[in-house]
C-alpha cells in the first residue's frame, strides 16, 4: 500500500447550523455530533481526510457569527485563524440564508483569501426556489465557491479537488494573511453582505414560505407552549409504554443468570461471602441499575435526538426564553434542561453552550432539579400507583401517567426558575446575557443516523458510566446489610438513626437511607427501600405493581408519603456521576457542594410543608 503523503492543514469554519460539522464527518468519516441548535460545538474537533493519495488534517473550529466579541467559541475561532497555521479554510455556508453568512465569510477573507466557500444546503435551496449565481458569487467574492449537499455527500467530491488545488498552489506560504487585530465595524461587512446576496441571489415570491407558516403555530403566543407540553407529554407516553415491557424481559434475563454464576464461584471454592457479596451485592444491583436504565433510554434519547434533528428543540428555547429572562438567567439554559432530561451529566456538560460564566453556573448548579432518566422508573410507579390509582396495564393508564410525569417536570422547570433567581440575587448577582437564537429550517430526521448515534452515544455512555459505579456500590450495600450489630443489622441501625428526622419530611428513615446509598445511581433506591423493609440482605426485585403496592402500604406508605417520595427525588443530592461532572465543569469543589445542597435544602422545604399541611389537615 502506497504510503500517503501530508498535505496540509484545513480549518473548517462558519456560523451555527450550517451543517459544518456535517461537512466534518462527510469528509473523515468519523461521527463527531451534530447538533441543530446554536453553540453546539464548542471545542475544536480534529480529523484526517485521504485524498488522492494524500493526508490533509482537518481542524473543525466552532461555529460563530462574528469575529468581533470576546465570547468562548469567538474566541477559540479567531486566535486559530490569526495563528496562520492552516493552509487552507473551508467556509461552510447555509444557501438558504446566504447573506447572513456572508457577514463572517467576509470578515474571514480581510483575514486572508486562502479559502474556499462551501454553500452548503443546496438541497434546501432548491426546494426553497432559491437560486445562486455561483460564477458570480466567486467573482465577488475573489475565491472559489463549491456549491454542495453534505448529508448526501454531494459536491464534495468537488470540495477536496479544490482545497487540494488551492493547498498545493499555496505551497510557498504567501504574504496575504493579515494581522487583523481590531476589525472594521461590523455596518461595513453587513452593507457589502446585503449587496453581494442582492447580486446573486434569486428567490421565487410565489413559493410560500414552509418554515414561516410552522413557526406561526408552535412559535405563538397562545398555541407554542400548550403544543410544547404535549410534545414533551407524548415523547413521556411513548417512553413509558415502549420501555414496560423490555425491562421486565430484561430484568428476568439479568436476574435469572445469578444462579450460573452462582454455580460457578461455588465450583471455584469461593467461600460463601465472597459469593454472596459478588452476587447478592455487586451483580443484583448492576442487574438493577441495567433492567431499568436501558429500555427507557434506549427510546427516550432516540425520541429526543428526533426532536433536536427536525429542529424543534431550538423553538422550545424561543418559547421560553422570556420567562428565563425573568428569572435572571439565560434563555439558552432550557436547551441544557431538555438535555437533563436524560441524564443530568449530560446536562451539565450541554452548558457549555452558555457563553456567559455567570449564567452557565447558574444552568450547572439547577440542571438535576428537573428529573432525569434514573429517577423516572420510580417516579412512574409511585405515580401509577398513588395518583393513577391502578395496577393495570393500558393506553389509558400510560397516558394518565405520562401526563402526570409532564406535570412532575414542570414543577422541576417552575423551582429551577426559582432557584436561578435566587441564585441571581445573591452569590451570583448580575444581569442575564444577550446571545443570537437562530432558528433554523425544519428539516427530515435520518432515522438510521438517530439510532445509531442516540444509542452509541448517548445510551451506552450514560449506561456504562451507571455501570461503573453500580457495581461498587453493590458490595458495599451489601454490606451494610449484612453486616450485624448485636441483633440488627447496619441498614437497620442507619435507617433509625434518620428515622425521626425523615418524619418531619413525610419519609421515614428507611426511605431517606436508601436516598443516601443511592448516591451512585438515582435506579437503585427504590430497590434499597424494599431491601430494607423485607430485611433480606440483598436487593429485591419485584416485578408486579400491585406486589409493590401491598408492600409500601405494610409499611405505613399513604399518598402523602408518595407526594413527598416523588418530590425529595426531583430534589436532592445529584448521582455521583453527575457530581464529579459538576466539579470537572466548574474546576471546583465548593461548586460541586453548592450543586448538591441547593436542591436538597429545595427538597427538604418541599417535603416539609406537604408533610405539614396533611397533618393540619
Amino acid at each position: 500500500m502506497a504510503e500517503r503523503i501530508f498535505a496540509g492543514k484545513i480549518a473548517l469554519a462558519g456560523n451555527p447550523n450550517v451543517g459544518k460539522s456535517t461537512v466534518f464527518n462527510a469528509l473523515t468519516h468519523l461521527h463527531q455530533h451534530t447538533g441543530n441548535w446554536t453553540g453546539k460545538t464548542i471545542t475544536c474537533a480534529n480529523g484526517i481526510v485521504r485524498w488522492n493519495g494524500k493526508t490533509f488534517c482537518l481542524v473543525d473550529l466552532p461555529g460563530t457569527y462574528a469575529l468581533h466579541s470576546h465570547v468562548a467559541e469567538e474566541d477559540a475561532a479567531r486566535e486559530f485563524l490569526q495563528s496562520n497555521t492552516a493552509d487552507c479554510i473551508i467556509i461552510v455556508v447555509d444557501a438558504t440564508c446566504l447573506e447572513r453568512n456572508l457577514i463572517f465569510t467576509l470578515q474571514i477573507l480581510s483575514m486572508t483569501q486562502r479559502a474556499v466557500l462551501c454553500l452548503n444546503l443546496m438541497d434546501e435551496a432548491r426546494k426553497k426556489s432559491i437560486s445562486i449565481d455561483v460564477p458570480a458569487l466567486e467573482k465577488r467574492l475573489g475565491i472559489p465557491v463549491v456549491p454542495c449537499t453534505a448529508a448526501t455527500g454531494k459536491g464534495l467530491d468537488h470540495l477536496m479537488e479544490t482545497v487540494e488545488t488551492l493547498v498545493e498552489n499555496n505551497s510557498i506560504k504567501t504574504t496575504d494573511q493579515k494581522n487583523v487585530t481590531e476589525f472594521p465595524p461590523l455596518s461595513s461587512f453587513v452593507h457589502a453582505a446585503e449587496q453581494i446576496a442582492v447580486e446573486t441571489v434569486t428567490v421565487d415570491a410565489r413559493i410560500p414560505d414552509r418554515d414561516r407558516k410552522i413557526d406561526a403555530i408552535l412559535t405563538s403566543r397562545r398555541y407554542g407552549i400548550p403544543i410544547m407540553l404535549a410534545l414533551i407529554a407524548l415523547v413521556f407516553f411513548l417512553t413509558i409504554t415502549g420501555a414496560n415491557v423490555p425491562s421486565e424481559w430484561l430484568s428476568y434475563l439479568l436476574f435469572a443468570c445469578a444462579q450460573p454464576l452462582n454455580d460457578l464461584i461455588t465450583w471455584l471454592g469461593a467461600p460463601e461471602w465472597l459469593r454472596a457479596m459478588l452476587i447478592d451485592g455487586g451483580w443484583n444491583v448492576l442487574a438493577s441499575v441495567v433492567s431499568v436504565m436501558l429500555p427507557p433510554m434506549a427510546i427516550f434519547f432516540p425520541l429526543f435526538t428526533c426532536l433536536e434533528d427536525i429542529g424543534y428543540l431550538p423553538r422550545i428555547a424561543f418559547n421560553l426564553d422570556h420567562v428565563f429572562c425573568k428569572a435572571r438567567t439565560c434563555g439558552k439554559q432550557v436547551l441544557t434542561l431538555c438535555m437533563g432530561l436524560g441524564c443530568n451529566a449530560a446536562g451539565v456538560v450541554g452548558c457549555r453552550i452558555i457563553d456567559s460564566e455567570r449564567d452557565r453556573m447558574i444552568a450547572i448548579l439547577t440542571n438535576t432539579m428537573v428529573p432525569c432518566n434514573g429517577r423516572f422508573p420510580a417516579i412512574i410507579s409511585l405515580i401509577t400507583l398513588f395518583i393513577v390509582g391502578t395496577t393495570q396495564s393500558s393506553a389509558k393508564t400510560f397516558l394518565l401517567a405520562a401526563i402526570s410525569l409532564t406535570c412532575v417536570v414542570i414543577v422541576g422547570v417552575f423551582m429551577t426558575l426559582v432557584a436561578s433567581w435566587l441564585l441571581s440575587k445573591t452569590i451570583l448577582k448580575g444581569m442575564p446575557s444577550a446571545f443570537f437564537l437562530e432558528l433554523p429550517p425544519y428539516r427530515r430526521p435520518q432515522v438510521g443516523k438517530i439510532i445509531v448515534r442516540s444509542l452509541r452515544d448517548r445510551t451506552m455512555f450514560v449506561l456504562l458510566r451507571a455501570v461503573c459505579v453500580a457495581a461498587p456500590a453493590g458490595l458495599l450495600i451489601w454490606c451494610i446489610g449484612n453486616i450485624q450489630v448485636g441483633s440488627d443489622t447496619l441498614l437497620t441501625i442507619f435507617a433509625g438513626a434518620l428515622d425521626p428526622f425523615a418524619r418531619y419530611i413525610g419519609l421515614d428513615g428507611m426511605i431517606l437511607l436508601a436516598f443516601i446509598l443511592g448516591f451512585p445511581a438515582n435506579e437503585i433506591v427504590i430497590p434499597l427501600v424494599l431491601m430494607g423493609y423485607l430485611s433480606s440482605g440483598t436487593l429485591v426485585e419485584i416485578n408486579q405493581l400491585s406486589d409493590l403496592a401491598v408492600l409500601l402500604a405494610q409499611n405505613g406508605w399513604t399518598s402523602v408519603t408518595a407526594v413527598c417520595f416523588i418530590l425529595f427525588s426531583l430534589f436532592h443530592w445529584p448521582c455521583s456521576t453527575t457530581c464529579l461532572t459538576i466539579r470537572k465543569e466548574t474546576g471546583s469543589t465548593k461548586w460541586m457542594l453548592i450543586g448538591m445542597i441547593l436542591p436538597t435544602l429545595f427538597g427538604v422545604t418541599l417535603c416539609f410543608i406537604v408533610h405539614s399541611i396533611s397533618v393540619l389537615l
